[in-house]
């Protein structure tokens, strides 16, 4: 079984790959979930796309994640940005931070990669009483005949035997499990929101977005990589030569609160 090492696409991870929508931000800031002054920590953070979100809605933030190059393209993008954020490497099961200090936790398109229960329970314990954690997905959504579908497609010609958890939950973007693995660390009550959005890529971005994926540039020998994208600027010449993609998405989100 390969092993998934998302280091590899730090760069076009950073470049490429989008982060949640400021709509997102929005419905959490609704909810009450999200608002200045919260101290906050991302879990499974990679370069920092929902961390750069809760600092821009005035959260102190701290961003963990295992993979050193995606934590050192994450504080670039944030200097970027002029957004102070903490930046960790720690695991979502094993933070080592205070227990009892934080008011948020979250996790972004990560909680399928982690020892779920394990992180849990550390999400529990790092939380004060009501505190919230949210665990969200942003995923590409196939739909028969277009650009995701043909892209998957040809994902599964180069990879046909993939990590778990590679395509988890593609296609349907939605996540009922979770709320057992919360449930069974005792958080309650939990509230679950979903929407679509329609993301615009150009086909230089799709094809970079495409390569940050665990199906490629994760998995994939560096060569494989070369090969399938070049297949795949191909595909997108000939089948969909319009540069401007309106790729839909899917935005799943569960809020749990600690008791």
């Amino acid at each position: 079984m390969p092993v998934v090492d998302f280091g590899r696409t730090s760069e076009d991870y950073s470049k490429h790959r989008m982060g949640f929508p400021d709509a997102f931000f929005t419905r959490l800031a609704r909810e009450n979930v999200l608002r200045p002054g919260l101290r906050a920590v991302d879990v499974g953070s990679g370069t920092g796309t929902v961390a750069r979100g809760l600092a821009r809605h005035g959260c102190s933030v701290t961003a963990l994640d295992v993979s050193a190059s995606m934590l050192a393209a994450g504080r670039q993008l944030a200097s970027e940005a002029g957004l102070p954020i903490d930046s960790r490497e720690a695991p979502a099961e094993a933070t080592g931070l205070p227990s009892g200090a934080f008011d948020l936790v979250t996790a972004g398109q990560c909680w399928h990669w982690f020892d779920r229960p394990a992180a849990a329970r550390e999400a529990a314990r790092l939380l004060v009483p009501d505190g919230k954690l949210v665990i969200a997905h942003l995923d590409w959504i196939s739909l028969p005949g277009n650009v995701v579908a043909a892209t998957e497609a040809l994902m599964d010609a180069f990879n046909p035997n993939p990590p778990d958890h590679a395509r988890f939950g593609c296609g349907v973007g939605l996540y009922p499990q979770w709320l057992r693995d919360v449930s069974d660390a005792d958080f309650t009550p939990l509230e679950t929101f979903s929407f679509d959005v329609l993301l615009p890529y150009t086909h230089e971005s799709w094809r970079g977005r495409s390569r940050a994926s665990a199906m490629v540039g994760a998995t994939l020998p560096p060569d494989d990589v070369e090969r399938f994208d070049a297949a795949h600027a191909r595909l997108l010449a000939e089948r969909f030569p319009h540069d401007a993609l309106d790729i839909p998405h899917r935005v799943f989100a569960l809020i749990a609160t600690r008791p």
